[in-house]
């Protein structure tokens, strides 16, 4: 076979189907053998829209993503797609065509050390040499990015391996000598979380994506529900447990809720699972969980004592973890702080001035008529933090979101590749006006493909959370946020690429039209949502201060 069959014959044995991709050059013989191998190849229209469909595919089905590009621009423009999945330690394989091997380090026509770019942003990355590498290579890539802490992985394949030829012979099993993942977590460690837990008085569960990541949701739950410990999630943890269960306190950080956020200054023991304590949920790290003890499970050990110290790590899978813990399980007498927080929780909750078509309302809506399998992508910005303070996720896999790099653009895309994933649920990409704009051309990739992902854009005209914090901060200094004099008619634009458009700026509208949108199953819907210009998200806890230091405020 040559290198492009072998290619396609290992990406099959690996249970892919599908691929997003963009072609080019130096990739044109792996296109030739994909066109009629049985592996779908979504055609995106900008390399970095392949990336984050990918990455809404891996994370709304648990399954590898695999996304493909040319050299030099077309390798380049993934790096954003790529960087935001190991941010957010999703499971992807970028394929990238390279430069024949005898023209690399030769500065040849789109030739770019693509490697070299992904070195910190993947888990490992590949450069292939030789033909008879290939199906080694794809083995592990698509091991380590699946295991462990997920992640992505690149690889770089020159045009003249792909032309060249060798026997298929492919491994049934991979072996790494310096990749071992932790799976089970210390005996011992366990054994001295579980007698912290038994002395707590005022014990807090922090719940991150790696209970997701894990499929760890029920043993989580099972956990809650034996012991009666309450939970705070991270923005990648929303969905571990229902929104809806008593003992959840929703998101902690800069855009928590209050009541999460005391909970965290005033326990004494944080159960920290599958999260890496960033900066927007610790706040000022010296005043973070003062009066904690710290259990800290992650299967990822570099997390550990990395920005907070703990005082019991536990190296290990969080499913494993959490049976091992529920097996001991106990109902905890902590009463007291249970009245404590519900007396928070009934004292601050979220609130907004209910005038005009409001972003929590919508979000509300949304969250109150949907089905619990309906997956919610985001873009990045307020959109982001309405819909992780106002829509209740019921289910794992339901909140697809940029959390660590950030990234604005994301959500359209990532919808694309989750709609796909899950023909048979609901999609929807909540969205900004200056978000949206930056991957708008795959309205396109979505009719084409007949995706009925709704997308809804909350519309202030400006780039609002930029604008809130110039607000807040810079004495309403407003420099360079402002869209509106020259914002496209979002109607007529998903109308010019044969989508569906609709505008409302009222409660009344937006209730009217929002059943006609979910009913549609052909085509994608823009629902263009006039907001108010100066809406924030409040609580707010300002950079480098304590989470009890949070802004008052209506919305």
């Amino acid at each position: 076979m040559t290198g492009a069959e072998i290619i396609v014959e290992a990406l099959k044995k690996e249970g892919v189907d599908i691929i997003f991709g963009y072609p080019g050059g130096v990739l044109l013989p792996l296109c030739d053998k994909l066109y009629d191998s049985g592996i779908k190849v979504i055609l995106v229209r900008h390399e970095q829209g392949a990336a984050h469909a990918a990455d809404g595919y891996a994370r709304s089905s648990g399954r590898v993503g695999v996304c493909m590009a040319t050299s030099g621009p077309g390798a380049t423009n993934l790096v954003t797609g790529i960087a935001t999945a190991y941010m957010d330690s999703t499971p992807l394989v970028a394929i990238t065509g390279q430069v024949a091997t005898h023209l690399i380090g030769s500065d040849a026509f789109q030739e770019v050390d693509i490697t070299g770019i992904t070195r910190p942003i993947t888990k490992h990355n590949y450069l292939i040499k030789d033909v008879k590498d290939i199906t080694r290579t794809v083995k592990e890539a698509f091991y380590i990015a699946k295991s462990g802490r997920p992640g992505p992985v690149l690889i770089d394949l020159p045009v003249d391996v792909q032309r060249a030829e060798c026997k298929f012979e492919y491994p049934d099993e991979i072996e790494i000598r310096s990749y071992k993942p932790t799976y089970e977590g210390h005996p011992l460690q366990i054994e001295r979380a579980w007698k912290a837990i038994k002395e707590a008085k005022r014990p807090l569960l922090l719940v991150g994506g790696g209970v997701i990541s894990s499929g760890a949701s029920e043993q989580l739950r099972n956990f809650v529900e034996k012991t009666g410990i309450p939970v705070v999630f991270t923005l990648m943890g929303l969905g571990s447990i229902s929104g809806d269960h008593p003992l959840a306190l929703g998101m902690l950080g800069m855009h928590g809720t209050r009541y999460a956020n005391y909970a965290v200054v005033e326990s004494d023991l944080l159960i920290a699972v599958g999260c890496r304590f960033d900066d927007r949920i610790t706040g000022k790290i010296e005043t973070f969980a003062p009066n904690a003890k710290i259990i800290h499970i992650d299967i990822d050990p570099s997390s550990i004592s990395k920005n907070i110290v703990v005082d019991i790590p536990i190296v290990g899978d969080a499913k494993n973890i959490l049976s091992k813990l529920v097996e001991n399980a106990e109902k905890l007498q902590i009463e007291a702080w249970i009245k404590k927080i519900m007396d928070w929780k009934e004292k601050h909750p979220l609130t907004y001035e209910k005038n005009g078509l409001k972003p929590q309302y919508i979000i509300e809506q949304l969250s109150g008529m949907l089905p619990d399998d309906a997956i919610i992508c985001t873009e990045v910005g307020q959109n982001q933090m309405w819909t992780a303070q106002y829509y209740k996720f019921r289910k794992p896999r339901t909140l697809i979101t940029s959390g660590g790099l950030g990234t604005m653009g994301f959500g359209f895309p990532a919808a694309i590749g989750a709609q796909i994933a899950n023909p048979d649920k609901i999609v929807i990409d909540i969205a900004g006006d200056g978000s949206i704009q930056m991957n708008i051309q795959e309205l396109a990739t979505a009719v084409y493909n007949k995706l009925p992902v709704k997308i809804i854009i909350l519309n202030n005209r400006c780039l609002g959370m930029v604008r809130q914090w110039q607000q807040l901060f810079y004495k309403k200094r407003y420099a360079f946020i402002c869209l509106k004099d020259a914002e496209p008619d979002f109607v007529k634009l998903a109308d010019a690429y044969d989508a569906i458009g609709y505008r409302v700026d009222s409660t009344e509208e937006f209730d009217k039209i929002i059943p006609r949108v979910l009913k549609e199953r052909e085509k994608p819907v823009l629902v263009d949502c006039w907001i108010c210009e100066e809406e924030n998200v409040f609580p707010m806890v300002p950079a480098g201060a304590s989470l009890d230091q949070m802004l008052e405020g209506l919305a």
